[in-house]
């Protein structure tokens, strides 16, 4: 949705949930990590873009200390006092808002009206958007002063103390400081953000993402059982993380072989990065494609967080002529996979993904291309 849609969409459904106006409108996008997946949460390199879908948020303070929120899509939350603060169900959305709340403190209660286009369980970071979303606005309402560091650091504890998922830093980066034309360079030991200019339409290339509709799941299971083996494996290897690790180190994890293959993936996957951006700056496209393939077979061979529907995406990609590499993005285990490719054979990528999901009975699967966006912020005001 454009900024007008976001507007209207957002205000018509606060007035409807609240009555009223609200006092303004905040969004904040969705991400795609190009490359660099399972890094930050060992303080390692990541090359996400934010995009133009967005999590949108109308807030109206109040004047007391409750907290009332209405999402368009699941509905109303309990009401919540903001001096009672605490995680709810596991699965719940309402978690990331309230986790937020309690780490920036605003000093009354709010309405909030939750909006989005951003799909949830695709692996682009719908979680972060939502976090982000309430963190500006509540950075702006109450005035709080907070830098968009300071409101990535919000969402991570948001993410670790109230939804229960030891995430990196990465996505609640990329949408704050999102730029269009650029990637950004993360490195997530020093938090620096360093934007890379990613313009494959200058080559004629595009990047299609490919939603498999086969959704994932971050809260326990895989997800936490990669962190807590690259933290044995760190600490295996005397390291405080396995950003500090050198290739020829992992031989002293070969009588530990599956400590050895996580701590492999990590490893090289930094390695990656550099090579993309290195290839990106010079319009080596054919490079990036190349990474984007040793990115996936890490994934799935070293790392175990492919998903049939994933490989389905790599390997139809690979047979698709002009198609320069593909790969899953976001944490895995479903979710989706980005395709880098001239723009004319976009149609034929998805032609055939569709014949291949309807051979194997899956839900059909869903393409789009997208460039980079900006970074969360105020809607200005339709008009």
């Amino acid at each position: 949705m454009d900024a007008r849609d976001a507007w209207r969409r957002a205000g018509e459904g606060f007035s409807g949930s609240f009555g009223g106006r609200p006092a303004g409108v905040w969004w904040a996008p969705g991400r795609v990590n190009l490359i660099g997946e399972h890094t930050d949460y060992q303080e390692g390199l990541c090359l996400p873009m934010a995009i133009n879908r967005h999590v949108v948020v109308a807030v109206r303070p109040r004047s007391d200390r409750l907290v009332r929120a209405v999402s368009s899509s699941r509905g109303p939350a309990p009401d919540v006092d903001l001096d009672a603060l605490r995680p709810g169900p596991r699965d719940s959305w309402f978690n990331y808002v309230v986790g937020v709340l309690a780490v920036l403190a605003p000093s009354a209660g709010c309405d909030l009206f939750i909006d989005a286009d951003l799909p949830v369980g695709a692996g682009l970071s719908s979680s972060a958007a939502l976090e982000m979303a309430v963190a500006v606005a509540i950075n702006d309402l109450f005035a709080l002063g907070r830098t968009p560091e300071d409101l990535a650091l919000a969402g991570q504890r948001a993410e670790h103390d109230f939804a229960g998922v030891s995430s990196g830093l990465m996505d609640q980066l990329a949408s704050v400081f999102g730029r269009p034309g650029h990637a950004l360079l993360l490195d997530t030991r020093t938090r620096a953000v360093t934007p890379v200019p990613w313009r494959p339409e200058d080559a004629g290339l595009a990047l299609a993402v490919v939603d498999t509709r086969a959704e994932h799941r971050v809260v326990g299971g895989g997800y936490e059982a990669r962190v807590r083996e690259v933290r044995a494996a760190a600490a295996a290897l005397g390291v405080p993380a396995l950003r500090d690790v050198a290739p020829e180190d992992l031989t002293r994890l070969e009588g530990q072989p599956l400590l050895l293959c996580r701590a492999r993936h990590v490893v090289s996957e930094n390695a990656r990065v550099r090579t993309v951006v290195d290839a990106a700056s010079r319009g080596d496209w054919e490079r990036v494609g190349q990474a984007l393939l040793a990115s996936h077979r890490s994934l799935a061979e070293d790392y175990e967080v492919s998903h049939p529907a994933l490989d389905a995406v790599v390997d139809r990609a690979a047979r698709t002529p002009g198609a320069l590499g593909a790969r899953l993005t976001g944490a895995g285990f479903g979710g989706s996979a980005i395709v880098l490719l001239r723009a004319d054979a976009v149609g034929m990528l998805e032609e055939g993904l569709h014949e291949e999901f309807a051979r194997r009975g899956w839900v059909p699967c869903g393409v789009q291309t997208f460039c980079p966006g900006d970074g969360a912020a105020r809607v200005a005001e339709a008009v």
